[in-house]
């Protein structure tokens, strides 16, 4: 099996899918305080950021449909829904199924794990690739 997405783009959709899966949103129990009163402790809150967000949305949108479907294809034998054998099945079937891979793709959980467990079926690794300069 040849991808026609490079393994490196696979691999920075995988560094930006764990800051995407780690992203919770801040939490205040005591909303109605002003900051003098609680230490200004809201500062230290996570907020969501959204620019991972766009960021992953614009790459996969902006890949050719044949890599979406091959991306989708990746999580797909990660998650189990089909062995490494099945690839072009996976592809056969992917093509007429999703309609919005950018949608699809950013609300499946652990997107990142299922990515890479999908790499490592066909005997592929992120280890050294992918990283953000």
């Amino acid at each position: 099996m040849e991808l026609n997405i490079s393994l490196n783009e696979v691999c920075r959709l995988v560094v930006r899918a764990r800051e995407f899966d780690a992203q919770v949103p801040a939490v205040d129990p005591d909303d109605s305080s002003n900051m003098a009163d609680d230490g200004a402790v809201g500062v230290l809150e996570d907020e969501t950021n959204t620019s991972v967000e766009e960021e992953m949305r614009t790459f996969i949108d902006d890949l050719p449909e044949d890599e979406q479907v091959e991306l989708y294809a990746l999580m797909a034998v990660g998650r189990g829904d089909y062995d490494a054998d099945e690839w072009d099945d996976a592809l056969e079937s992917i093509t007429g199924e999703v309609s919005d891979f950018a949608d699809e793709l950013m609300e499946t959980p652990a997107l990142a794990s299922l990515l890479e467990a999908g790499l490592a079926a066909f005997g592929m690794s992120c280890d050294g690739e992918g990283q953000l300069s």
